[in-house]
């Protein structure tokens, strides 16, 4: 049961769930069936966040590194550009069984960017870890003009097994101070706290403190700390930190004997003035509930505060009259910005409550050219043959190609009412 993960018993819910895991089973028959069909931690978290008007927008595996994000349907159509990639560490770089994986995205114009990683393991290779968090950060690139690379991103979130330990502490003074709950005395031998202060690369990198215990190492099915004759020293080694892009100095911060700043940094300083956005930390934690691993889950609950760049989706839909399996069906499809339309485009008829955007009941092509951008009103046919003969609560989406997203989402007044057979 996932639910207490998701904080959905919460009196304001999320509208966005960003998930990491690592070391997900990923046995080779199990590693196939996974390729074909979503994994069964995917598919628990979609079933149970899909009743509740959540959508997966997308999601990425790289062997045992999963990453998902979902939204609230509502923000679905501002959600655009997004993209995945991966990098492997593993054997020289050759195997996915530690790297990172991550998912890009504008979300209300604003470019953020989600980055799991597991990284590197034991006590003595924690350079190694920033080694490798480097160079995931420098080979990561996406098409995309505005923001390339992980580091161009207004946001960035680095979250994950980054597998930093508590150093020169002795056992028994970690579980002392974990027994009085005085986490505070363990901080200032923690890797990744040490390495901030003198490593470039993370020290734009921000994380709440640390109060509570350790994530790692537990005995399965328990909460006891390594008890195996191994008796690793409890660590905090599952984190969640986030980086806001430094604001490009203006001219005049510059000073007069300073080289002009190039015409990116000029409107990405623009864009900051214009759009600002900003991020709270309101609660990081452990989830000591859960005992089938053993590392404890940690969550983090943000606020971004943003003026957005659009409030308006690209496409307006709109169901004529009541949906038959006995009739031919039609949408009214309105243009409001242009988009790069392609013939690759189409309209998926969904069930409410859907969880992904594969997840249609049919579809009809927009073909290449039917999207004028003058508000020309285009018609788009559902054949009867494609229909099902079965009654629901619908939803049409706009699937862009080019933009790789839903662009509109149909308003819940002009939704297909049913969707039913012949009587």
């Amino acid at each position: 049961d996932v639910a207490a993960l998701l904080h959905l018993n919460s009196p304001k819910r999320a509208d966005l769930y960003v998930i990491g895991l690592q070391e997900v089973y990923s046995g080779l028959l199990r590693f196939v069936s996974d390729m074909m069909f979503d994994d069964p931690w995917t598919h628990r978290l979609m079933s149970t966040l899909a009743p509740l008007n959540y959508v997966k927008v997308s999601s990425i595996r790289m062997q045992g590194l999963v990453l998902l994000c979902f939204s609230k349907l509502e923000h679905v159509p501002f959600i655009r550009d997004i993209q995945t990639t991966y990098t492997r560490t593993g054997i020289f770089g050759y195997w996915g069984n530690k790297g990172g994986v991550s998912i890009r995205l504008s979300l209300y114009g604003h470019m953020v960017c989600f980055l799991n990683c597991h990284l590197t393991a034991h006590m003595n290779y924690a350079t190694e870890r920033v080694d490798e968090f480097e160079y995931i950060m420098d080979s990561q690139t996406f098409d995309c003009k505005k923001a390339s690379r992980i580091s161009d991103h207004r946001l960035v979130f680095w979250f994950g097994d980054l597998n930093f330990r508590i150093q020169d502490h002795g056992m028994h003074f970690v579980r002392s101070c974990i027994n009085k709950q005085t986490y505070s005395l363990l901080w200032s031998n923690d890797q990744l706290i040490m390495l901030k202060k003198k490593e470039a690369l993370l020290q734009d990198f921000e994380e709440g403190p640390l109060d509570f215990q350790p994530t790692y190492k537990f005995d399965l099915n328990s909460d006891t700390y390594d008890s195996s004759g191994k008796k690793r020293k409890p660590a905090w080694t599952d984190r969640i930190l986030w980086r806001v892009q430094p604001k490009a100095p203006s001219p005049e911060e510059q000073g007069e004997n300073c080289v002009g700043i190039s015409q990116t940094k000029m409107k990405q300083l623009e864009e900051d003035e214009e759009y600002p956005l900003k991020v709270r930390q309101d609660f990081y934690t452990s989830s000591m509930e859960y005992r089938i691993s053993d590392h404890k889950p940690v969550i983090g609950i943000f606020t971004l505060e943003l003026r957005k760049m659009y409030t308006s989706p690209l496409v307006r839909l709109q169901a004529e009259g009541d949906w038959s399996a006995d009739m031919d069906s039609m949408v009214l499809c309105c243009p409001v910005q242009p988009f790069p339309s392609s013939t690759w485009d189409w309209i998926g008829l969904y069930k409410v409550g859907f969880s992904s955007v594969s997840d249609y009941i049919t579809y009809a092509w927009v073909k290449d050219g039917e999207v004028a951008f003058n508000q020309e009103v285009t018609q788009v046919f559902f054949s009867k043959e494609e229909i099902p003969v079965r009654g629901a609560e619908c939803v049409l989406c706009y699937y862009c190609h080019s933009l790789r997203c839903i662009i509109g989402v149909s308003d819940p007044e002009s939704r297909p009412e049913a969707v039913v057979g012949p009587q």
